[in-house]
């Protein structure tokens, strides 16, 4: 499990990552429409497409992380650590409405038939430099979002690697489509708009456990844990959560009836430092009963 940060450093960390990704995907944004333009390729559109749709993504995420590092207040108890994984979903939100340009337009081009594009050895070294700093950013983005445990930052980051098997895709169907294979280029924007279907998918799957609370650790193991610490009786009522990167958990022990409100209280306080060293959680709720 990944290391917590302190909260300011690491959305600082994090909007960092966003900024130095946000001014390569401008680059290669610029690059792939000035390629589009001039070898009027569907899929190389459908690609600039998607990679202006890394820009928005990116400045959204600069102002969805600044919203999630707001503290707890009276409406949000819990904190804005959720607003994170919003943000991974709203991803998803730009790479359907791209999945669906991308298929109408491989459809109609099918239906009517249109010349092959063609394209200069130019704008293919073009294409191909888009291609490393798409490979770049998916390295960088994804090391940096495992190690600052950011779910928005690994969602755009699978958002960009399918970038790089598409920008694959589109420079093969454009070399086919220079032996005159005029079909080439629609049915690979299908085959694009099959990587952002994928996409989409991979990151629902990600988003899907903190968005329903799902546990973070099975209350047998919490249970272990908070035993291990003299004074405790037993250990029951376990709940535990994520939101980002943030962990919570709560349960209930059962302390010696003949002990006094002050060694009770210690002895919870005991068994909140010892989950948190433990099991790396950030909050931890301890409720005493007496047995």
């Amino acid at each position: 499990m990944p290391s917590a940060a302190a909260p300011d450093a690491r959305d600082q960390q994090v909007r960092r990552v966003l900024l130095v990704i946000l001014l390569l995907n401008l680059v290669v944004v610029a690059i792939k429409f000035g390629v589009g333009v001039g070898t009027r390729s569907l899929a190389v559109f459908g690609d600039a497409l998607q990679a202006s749709l890394d820009a928005v993504t990116n400045v959204l995420g600069l102002a969805i992380v600044a919203v999630a590092a707001k503290g707890p207040d009276a409406e949000h108890p819990y904190g804005h650590a959720k607003f994170e994984t919003l943000g991974a979903l709203i991803i998803v939100v730009f790479l359907s409405v791209s999945l669906f340009e991308l298929l109408r337009g491989a459809v109609v081009r099918l239906l009517q038939g249109t010349p092959a594009p063609t394209a200069t050895p130019t704008q293919f070294g073009l294409l191909v430099a888009t291609l490393l700093i798409n490979v770049m950013v998916t390295l960088y983005e994804s090391r940096e979002g495992h190690r600052l445990d950011s779910e928005l930052l690994l969602a755009d980051a699978e958002h960009t690697r399918m970038d790089v098997l598409i920008t694959v895709a589109v420079i093969g169907g454009l070399g086919l489509s220079q032996l005159g294979l005029a079909w080439a280029d629609p049915v690979l924007a299908v085959l694009v708009a099959a990587f952002v279907a994928r996409a989409g998918y991979a990151i629902v799957r990600r988003a899907i456990p903190t968005l329903v609370d799902q546990a973070v650790y099975e209350a047998d193991r919490i249970r272990e844990r908070a035993v291990e610490v003299p004074g405790v009786t037993s250990a029951y009522g376990i709940r535990s959560r994520a939101a980002a990167q943030t962990r919570f958990a709560e349960l209930t022990i059962a302390v010696n009836g003949a002990s006094d409100v002050t060694s009770a209280h210690q002895i919870a306080d005991a068994v909140e430092q010892h989950l948190k060293d433990t099991l790396e959680l950030h909050e931890v709720m301890v409720h005493v009963e007496p047995c």
